[in-house]
């Protein structure tokens, strides 16, 4: 009857209802409260375009569904999220193959499957697919002798599989996605320093070699307008520079405090191309200026350091590893974007989460996020494997 009684009190502990109150609200009200600014200003930033008008609306509706998504992810064990791992990570790397093949082309590449009406990017999907198969690997082989060189290949190797088919549709943002934090996560399972710094001085050596070799021709006069723009070089405003001259326009327009909101010149006369995915910082950051805009980007941080706590709060290495990726997945994300609106970088297409326009961007963004919670529910599960 002891034994009844505590397997009885153990269910009473672990039912849906306990799991959805111990969530961590404070961390998803601050995403809820993103959603709310990509929201408000998608509607500035399509207000004019007829044809874009109605991308609020879908954008609110998309968050629904990426907050149930979210919440689904966090209810489920962690334990079964490590069963669940390598059947992700395969099917998704099916459907990378599957684009080759089917995929549907947009905007001169092809990274799109067509499932019925809704059009899916399979390489977004990767992302968190990657975080979990990582995540999974290094907490099975994991032991005092783990930092070897060999046992880091085969984690090598999965990165390099899907990147190189990413790559080819070409996406060369989530390429250098997947590159760094898939990289971010063998570094923190110990690689050797010695090791760290001879791939860099390599990867360093080969930029040459991937501009002349590996880049296609729209890719290369990207890099040369990102050089020029860094050397002080004369640059076609009309052409190649267009978009972040425009993007530096508006940014510098809004001040300290912006011109108000729906009061952007920018915004309101569709000078910057894509302004409501890749370039939406720029109809921030000229509406509501520069306090504003700085506030949103600490609300990241803040929301990216409390995944941080709840990664190393876990006791299982695989919830370790899988919260750590999943914060550096999403990090990555912002710090792409925020750089290139910015000139720091070229321009990949790298959205800004929950405020860039995009289904499978916000969808792979709220299943990071639920991968964590449930990573902060389920924290001392799976101490007796690894």
């Amino acid at each position: 009857m002891a034994g009844i009684r505590a397997r009885g009190s153990n269910f009473s502990r672990t039912n849906i209802f306990a799991q959805f109150t111990g969530l961590p609200w404070g961390l998803i009200l601050l995403l809820c409260a993103m959603a709310v600014i990509g929201v408000a200003t998608l509607h500035s930033a399509t207000f004019t375009n007829p044809e874009e008008a109605g991308l609020p609306l879908k954008h609110a509706e998309r968050f629904g569904a990426a907050f149930a998504v979210l919440i689904i992810a966090a209810l489920v064990p962690l334990k079964w999220w490590m069963t669940l791992a390598w059947p992700a990570y395969i099917a998704t790397l099916t459907l990378l193959v599957g684009v080759e093949f089917f995929g549907v082309t947009g905007g001169g590449a092809q990274r799109w499957l067509q499932v019925g009406p809704v059009a899916v990017q399979p390489s977004e999907f990767m992302k968190v697919s990657l975080t979990l198969a990582l995540a999974a690997y290094y907490h099975r082989i994991w032991n005092d002798n783990s930092g070897g060189l060999l046992v880091h290949i085969p984690a090598l190797l999965l990165i390099m599989i899907p990147a190189a088919l990413i790559f080819r549709q070409p996406d060369f943002g989530t390429t250098l996605a997947l590159f760094a934090s898939g990289g971010i996560l063998i570094f923190l399972a110990g690689l050797w320093w010695r090791v760290i710094s001879a791939v860099v001085i390599v990867a360093v050596a080969s930029v040459p070699l991937v501009y002349l070799v590996v880049l296609e021709d729209y890719q290369r006069e990207r890099v040369d307008t990102y050089v020029a723009q860094l050397t002080g070089a004369q640059v076609n405003v009309m052409d190649d520079g267009y978009q972040i001259e425009q993007a530096k326009i508006a940014i510098g327009s809004g001040g300290w405090t912006g011109k108000g909101y729906m009061e952007g010149t920018q915004a309101q006369l569709d000078y910057i191309p894509e302004q409501h995915t890749d370039f939406i910082l720029t109809v921030l950051a000229e509406e509501f200026g520069f306090l504003t805009t700085t506030g949103v980007l600490i609300m990241w941080m803040v929301i990216l350091g409390l995944g941080l706590v709840i990664a190393l709060r876990a006791s299982s290495l695989f919830g370790r590893f899988l919260a750590a990726g999943a914060v550096m997945t999403v990090a990555f994300y912002i710090l792409f974007n925020v750089a290139m609106v910015l000139g720091l970088l070229p321009v990949v297409g790298v959205p800004l989460p929950f405020l860039s326009y995009g289904g499978t961007v916000m969808i792979t963004t709220a299943a990071s996020f639920g991968l964590i919670c449930s990573v902060h529910l389920g924290k001392d599960e799976l101490l007796s494997i690894g």
